[in-house]
C-alpha cells in the first residue's frame, strides 16, 4: 500500500507514481537526478510541496543506500525532517504514510536519536489508535523500534486481519514481535517479492525500502535477517532464497 497519490510518502510497500521496475542500471545517475530535482524551486512551501521534497529527498537516499554511498543516511534524514514538517502544516490528522516514511528514513539511516525521536513522535499522534492500517502500522514501527514487542503484538495480528493491509508485511511485523525467527524470514522473502513484481515505485526507484526497514527492525531484535539477492535490493546479500514448488510451497 501507499499514500494517495504520487505526493504522499511510502506507506506499507511504497508505492507511487508508475516506474521503470526492477531493471535500473545506474543508480549513481538516479541519485543525481532526484538531487537535481530536489534543489529546484518547489513554489510555496505549503503542506504538498513540502511532502514533494520529502519524496525526492528518499528517492535521493534510497538510490545512494543501493550504491552503497555514506551520504545516503543524509538524505534519508531530510526525507524524515520532512515528512514530519507536513503533518504539522496539514489540517487532516490521518495522513499516516507520513510517520511511517519518517520512521523508516530513520531506520534505514541508521540513526539512533532520530528513530527514537520520531517513534516517540509517532506514537504522541495516537497512531496506536488510529481507525487505519496505516495508522496501526506506524505504531507497529514504532513499538517495534522501540523494542516495546508486547505493545506491537496486539497491533500486528489487527493488520494479520485486515483486507486492506499487505498480508506479508503484517505476517513479518507478527513474527518480529512474536521473535518468530523463521517466520519472519519467511515473510520478509514475500515482501521482497512483491517489490520485485510490481510496477509501480515511489518517484520510479524500485527499492525494497520495507524489506530493508523490516531487517533493520529484526538487527535490533537480535536476528540476523540475510536478504536473497535481488536487483530491488543494495548488493552484498547472500542468503539462498527457498524454491517454491508448483503448488506454491516451499521446499
Amino acid at each position: 500500500m501507499s499514500g494517495v497519490g504520487s505526493t504522499e510518502p511510502p506507506g506499507s510497500g511504497g508505492a507511487g507514481s508508475a516506474g521503470a521496475g526492477a531493471g535500473i542500471s545506474d543508480w549513481d545517475q538516479l541519485a543525481r537526478e532526484k538531487q537535481q530535482r530536489y534543489e529546484v524551486s518547489h513554489g510555496d512551501l505549503d503542506e504538498r510541496a513540502v511532502v514533494r521534497l520529502g519524496n525526492l529527498a528518499y528517492a535521493a537516499g534510497l538510490s545512494l543506500l543501493m550504491t552503497g554511498s555514506p551520504s545516503a543516511a543524509e538524505w534519508l534524514l531530510l526525507a524524515a525532517e520532512h515528512w514530519r514538517t507536513s503533518w504539522d502544516l496539514g489540517e487532516r490528522r490521518d495522513s499516516w504514510g507520513r510517520p511511517v516514511g519518517a520512521v523508516k528514513a530513520a531506520l534505514l539511516a541508521g540513526d539512533e536519536a532520530t528513530v527514537a525521536e520520531l517513534a516517540g513522535w509517532t506514537l504522541s499522534l495516537g497512531a496506536a489508535d488510529a481507525s487505519s492500517p496505516i495508522g496501526l502500522y506506524a505504531a507497529s514501527l514504532a513499538f517495534l523500534a522501540k523494542r516495546s514487542d508486547d505493545d506491537a503484538a496486539p497491533l500486528a495480528a489487527a493488520l494479520r486481519r485486515s483486507d486492506d493491509f499487505p498480508c506479508d508485511v503484517a505476517e513479518a511485523l507478527a513474527a518480529l514481535a512474536a521473535g518468530d525467527k523463521a517466520g519472519f524470514l519467511r515473510a520478509v522473502d514475500e515482501v521482497v517479492r512483491s517489490f520485485e513484481t510490481r510496477h509501480e515505485y515511489l518517484e520510479d526507484v524500485a527499492v525494497a525500502d520495507t524489506a530493508l526497514v523490516l531487517c533493520e527492525l529484526a538487527r535490533r531484535h537480535g536476528l540476523a535477517c540475510e536478504l536473497s539477492p535481488s536487483p530491488v535490493l543494495p548488493a552484498g546479500t547472500s542468503r539462498s532464497r527457498p524454491a517454491r514448488s508448483r503448488d506454491g510451497t516451499r521446499s
